[in-house]
């Protein structure tokens, strides 16, 4: 049964359900797959590769259904022209998360795109309204990569009693199931934006190793922090920290960063081809709390059609797991 929101009506999608933009994870293929079962799809541009950015963009010529790119926004700022490329294709919306916005309103507004912005606190919230969002996705320490402090749970609400009469707001952070869509929903969202969860499908380009630790891993197995940041020499201002996997090289660096800078070039070098060499216990594999919640590498339309399935089971049923006594 379909689950119509704010967020459906105004991206033209069937579920709530969004895929968050992975930098380089979130390509064509995964973005597809995602549309292709009633969700939206946003590719990850991330830091800003122009090479990889337009093989993908071509590669969705085809797709007859609303999708969206994704950008650190720090990185429009080092290269404007991405956006450009990227207006160029008709993208439904374009996420910014991280830095100013206020740049590349005007020019997403005159493409006719939808302005997304993920937010991690209610000042970075107003700040997002006020430069003109159309959407916000509110973000919670729980996520993986980077991230902030606050918790979803507090931080959901609050930012829907403050912005959500006036523009959508989805839920970002520890969700990976139906069980998540219908709390999120009830705490005031109008859906859910999923990384860890569309790390481990099928679609996704991830190794198969590093998909086979998200889902061996709990919520317990995860941690934030700066170190592998300062392993690939691209440090994060406060208070901003990312959060990954737990493996050897983080548990023998975490709590001693100053060390490590002091052997940076030696890590920086062993770290740099780990990632080539896919070894997952010195490279990082990016995912948040919500890894606890994936039990197995699935389509990506699985996922989507139990996550809709059971979450509307959850909201229909719902008073059937609880009491209620009489005044």
């Amino acid at each position: 049964m379909p689950i119509a929101t704010a967020v459906t009506k105004l991206l033209g999608i069937e579920h709530p359900v969004l895929l968050a933009p992975m930098d380089v994870v979130a390509d064509a293929r995964l973005v597809a797959a995602v549309c292709n079962a009633g969700g939206f799809g946003i590719l990850g541009g991330g830091y800003g590769d122009a090479e990889w950015l337009s093989r993908e963009l071509d590669a969705l010529g085809s797709l007859r259904r609303p999708f969206g790119v994704g950008f650190i926004t720090w990185s429009l700022a080092k290269q404007p022209r991405l956006l450009d490329m990227t207006l160029e294709r008709k993208p439904t919306a374009v996420m910014l998360s991280f830095g100013d916005v206020t740049p590349f309103v005007d020019s997403i507004k005159r493409a006719g795109a939808h302005l997304i912005c993920q937010v991690q606190s209610l000042a970075i919230a107003r700040e997002a309204v006020d430069a003109g969002a159309d959407m916000l996705v509110a973000q919670g320490t729980e996520a993986g990569g980077h991230g902030a402090a606050r918790g979803l749970v507090a931080l959901l609400p609050e930012i829907v009693d403050a912005f959500g009469r006036d523009l959508p707001v989805v839920a970002a952070g520890g969700l990976a199931d139906g069980r998540g869509l219908a709390a999120a929903l009830m705490l005031g969202a109008s859906g859910v934006l999923l990384g860890t969860r569309f790390y481990a499908c099928t679609e996704a380009p991830s190794a198969d190793a590093a998909k086979a630790r998200v889902c061996a891993a709990t919520g317990d197995d995860t941690a934030r922090s700066v170190v592998f940041d300062i392993l690939r020499r691209n440090v994060w201002p406060a208070p901003f920290t990312g959060r990954c996997l737990r493996n050897a090289q983080l548990d023998r660096w975490l709590g001693h960063e100053l060390q490590l800078l002091q052997q940076l070039d030696a890590e920086s070098e062993r770290f740099a081809a780990a990632r080539r060499e896919r070894n997952f216990d010195v490279a990082a594999v990016i995912a948040g709390e919500s890894a606890g919640l994936v039990p197995k590498v699935e389509p990506a339309g699985a996922i989507i059609g139990r996550m809709i399935e059971d979450a509307s089971r959850l909201l229909a049923g719902g008073a059937a797991n609880f009491a209620l006594s009489p005044a």
